[in-house]
């Protein structure tokens, strides 16, 4: 289909209305492909910054493609307004460039992802409260995903002592590995990573020569590292695994890390990490084969983690309204020290806190909303080191009034009312940020912490701090009341 824009029609006004949306499902389409061309041209990037210890450049794409999404979407939405004119916010239209959108990605690999690229556009026009089935991919169109073939997900080493293959996997530059030259010590490094997950897996003295080696078939790339990420597999077990490596410079690859298990991945995959850059063929799949690796992670922080944060918001936003329909508590203030700039509060079955900023802040704090604002982006595009607790942005999110405490009700009237509007029975929250609950520190410390995890928590603070201070970021305030423990005891920062 050739290519239109409003300048190449001479008179937009003179279209009929399904002439009009197959138009405007035409150009978002050519907005989601170009937007995804050059996602994965940036990706593709990383390896080549990788071999070249080039990790300004590394850290200058992550950022771009961070702010890639938003400036092609800016276009998009100028080209659609100037081709519907005073037809813009026509819904009779909306519905009919769904359905013809729709067609038209039924056959991408990417369709989801394409589906929020859509939903991206139609709130920017309408600023919906709630959602609109009609006009917005609430749930998808699509009943089974694209396929992909299992050998273009992933690749299986077998046959030989676990150092042969862990040399195999390494220096295979067909899957995303590296040549030999390329290492600084190759077999010494898979040596010693055999050994540990022999030792790990099987104990001491155990070497063993039925182990499989299943590994995705691209390289995951973040900041200054490299990750082959898989499982290993015998008889009837596997664990999972990920082989981290660095680049020492002058003197070659290296083999930093080798993790092993639900725990160590979940870690990896953290939402207080940046993004992987990631080449792949089938986000779905390969989101699918990584929560077989992490099943209690939530799709939301595996769509994310290979950078489509914005479907990861799709989906958090999904998995969320269907928790609410299948439970009967109420929103209620989040535990912790009262917050001084955001009013925070839960909903005590989901682990999740929405933080609306104040309409005025307590003394001693100055700044405004715009701010906090900025704050937020920077966190969105620094490196969070592990440590940075990451927030997804929302707008218009709509909720029956009769799952809020009515002292929360009061709170928001009072402290939110420039971001909180009553209407009917709902509420709707006109801005709001939606973070991970983690169990605040101050009360980690107050609530029955043995001795050994207070000791390690309290290590563990100390050394978040000076994580974060490697990635250039400096708390304001380096109280524990700031800080938060994980599931996995690690101390995170969210203030």
């Amino acid at each position: 289909m050739p290519a239109f824009s409003a300048s190449s029609i001479s008179s937009p006004a003179s279209l009929t209305d399904s002439r009009l949306a197959a138009l405007c499902a035409d150009a978002t389409q050519r907005a989601f492909a170009d937007y995804e061309s050059r996602f994965y041209e940036i990706t593709r990037r990383a390896r080549q910054r990788f071999l070249a210890s080039d990790w300004a450049g590394s850290y200058a794409d992550a950022g771009e493609r961070l702010r890639l999404y938003s400036k092609v979407l800016d276009n998009l939405t100028d080209e659609v307004r100037a081709l519907m004119g005073d037809r813009l916010t026509k819904r009779a239209i909306w519905m009919a460039i769904k359905a013809v959108y729709s067609s038209l990605i039924a056959r991408s690999a990417s369709w989801e992802i394409a589906e929020s690229f859509f939903n991206s556009l139609t709130r920017r026009v309408f600023t919906t409260a709630g959602v609109d089935q009609a006009i917005e991919f609430v749930d998808t169109d699509f009943d089974a995903p694209a396929t992909i073939s299992a050998h273009e997900l992933s690749r299986a080493y077998s046959g030989g002592c676990l150092d042969e293959l862990l040399c195999r996997l390494l220096s295979d530059t067909s899957a995303g590995g590296f040549a030999e030259k390329e290492w600084a010590d190759l077999r010494g490094s898979a040596k010693l990573a055999a050994e540990r997950i022999e030792t790990d897996l099987f104990g001491a003295d155990s070497a063993r020569s039925d182990v499989t080696l299943e590994v995705l078939s691209h390289v995951f790339y973040r900041g200054s590292g490299a990750y082959f990420v898989g499982r290993a597999m015998w008889k009837s077990d596997s664990t999972p695994l990920a082989l981290c490596l660095r680049h020492t410079g002058k003197h070659g690859l290296e083999l930093d890390a080798v993790l092993l298990g639900e725990v160590d991945l979940a870690i990896l995959f953290s939402y207080t990490r940046a993004y992987f850059r990631v080449e792949l063929v089938c986000p779905y799949e390969l989101v699918r084969y990584l929560r077989q690796l992490m099943p209690r992670k939530r799709l939301v922080d595996l769509y994310n983690a290979i950078g489509f944060h914005r479907h990861g918001k799709t989906e958090l936003y999904r998995d969320f309204v269907a928790h609410l329909r299948t439970s009967t508590d109420r929103f209620v203030p989040a535990e912790g020290a009262r917050g001084m700039v955001m009013l925070v509060f839960t909903l005590p079955s989901y682990d999740l806190v929405f933080k609306l900023i104040k309409d005025r802040f307590d003394l001693p704090k100055q700044g405004d909303r715009n701010d906090v604002m900025r704050r937020y982006r920077l966190v969105f595009e620094h490196d969070r080191a592990g440590r940075l607790v990451e927030a997804h942005e929302f707008e218009h999110l709509r909720f029956s009034r009769d799952r809020f405490d009515p002292a929360l009700l009061e709170d928001l009237r009072k402290h939110a009312a420039s971001t909180v509007r009553f209407e009917a029975d709902d509420v709707v929250l006109g801005h709001v940020y939606l973070e991970r609950r983690v169990q605040p520190l101050n009360l980690f410390f107050n609530q029955g912490a043995d001795d050994r995890a207070a000791a390690a928590a309290a290590c563990d603070y100390g050394q978040a701090i000076k994580d974060l201070a490697a990635s250039n970021i400096f708390p304001g305030d380096i109280l524990t009341k700031n800080f938060g423990v994980t599931r996995h005891g690690r101390v995170v920062f969210y203030d």
